[in-house]
C-alpha cells in the first residue's frame, strides 16, 4: 500500500532531494568529451559523502538482475536506456547522456535524473531530451490530489506518443520513502481517470523514459542490468521525486 508521509518527513526528504541534485549538477559539469563514465561515477560519490549521505544505488540488487548494481550513479549512454554501468567508457561527440542518481539522507531517500549532450548535439537529440522534460513536466503538474494516477501517467504520455516517441515498455516510476521503491508504480502511459486517487502526502518519483523512433521494446546487456533500444535509437530520461500536497505538487530534488 501507498505510504502518506507528514509535512516533517517530506521536509526530510527535500534533505536528500538537494543533496541528489547537487550531485547531478556536479556530474554535468564534469561530464565532456573524453571524460570516462566511472570519473562521473567518483564525483557523485565524493558529493554524497561530503553530504554524509548513502548512494541508494550502490550494493542495490533487484529482483530481476544477475547481481547487484556496482556503482554509485545509473549512466546510459545513447542507445542505453536505463541501468547503465558507470564505466571506463569514454564519451564522444555527440554523446546522448543519462545519468540517474539516487540517494539517502538520514534515512530517507530521493531520487532524480537528467540527460544531456556532450560536444555537437544532433537536433533529434536536443529535441529528444527536451520532450522528455516536457514529459516529466506534464506529469509533475498532474501529481494533484484528488487526480488519479491514470491523470498523471496520460499527462506524461499522450504528447509523447503524438510526436512520435516510444515510452520503454514496461517501466515507470515509484513511490518513495524510507526505501527508495515503494508502493504504487507509476506508469508512463495510460488514460485519465483510472488508477488510484493521489492523496496528500504520497511521494512519488516521476521518471518518463522517451525513445526515438516510436517503439517501447527493450534488450538487456550481457551485464543484465542495462536496458538498450533494439537497432541503436537513442534514448533519454528525467526524474523527479515529487510530494503530492495541497498546495501542489513540491519538487523535492530541485537543488
Amino acid at each position: 500500500m501507498s505510504q502518506i508521509k507528514s509535512a516533517e518527513e517530506i521536509a526530510a526528504m527535500r534533505g536528500a532531494g538537494r543533496v541528489v541534485a547537487q550531485a547531478l549538477a556536479a556530474v554535468k559539469a564534469h561530464a565532456e568529451v573524453g571524460t570516462a563514465l566511472t570519473e562521473l561515477d567518483d564525483v557523485a560519490a565524493a558529493v554524497f559523502s561530503g553530504a554524509g549521505a548513502v548512494p541508494a544505488f550502490l550494493g542495490y540488487h533487484p529482483r530481476w538482475a544477475p547481481v547487484p548494481y556496482p556503482g554509485v550513479i545509473c549512466a546510459s549512454v545513447n542507445d542505453a536506456i536505463v541501468h547503465g554501468i558507470a564505466n571506463g567508457r569514454r564519451l564522444a561527440d555527440g554523446d546522448v547522456v543519462s545519468i540517474d542518481a539516487g540517494a539517502f539522507l538520514d534515512g530517507w531517500c530521493a531520487d532524480s535524473a537528467i540527460s544531456f549532450t556532450v560536444g555537437t548535439p544532433r537536433p533529434e537529440d536536443v529535441a529528444l531530451i527536451e520532450a522528455t522534460e516536457a514529459a516529466l513536466a506534464r506529469g509533475i503538474a498532474a501529481a494533484r490530489p484528488g487526480n488519479t494516477m491514470g491523470d498523471v501517467s496520460h499527462a506524461i504520455g499522450r504528447d509523447a506518443r503524438r510526436a512520435g516517441y516510444g515510452i520503454l515498455a514496461g517501466h515507470g516510476g515509484h513511490g518513495i520513502g524510507r526505501a527508495m521503491h515503494e508502493e504504487p508504480h507509476v506508469p508512463n502511459d495510460g488514460l485519465p481517470g483510472r488508477g488510484i486517487k493521489l492523496a496528500e502526502g504520497l511521494v512519488i518519483a516521476i521518471e518518463p523514459m522517451l525513445i526515438l523512433g516510436g517503439r517501447d521494446e527493450y534488450t538487456h546487456d550481457a551485464d543484465g542490468l542495462t536496458l538498450r533500444t533494439p537497432g541503436g535509437r537513442r534514448a533519454a530520461h528525467a526524474e523527479h521525486t515529487v510530494a503530492v500536497t495541497a498546495e501542489g505538487p513540491l519538487v523535492l530534488t530541485l537543488p
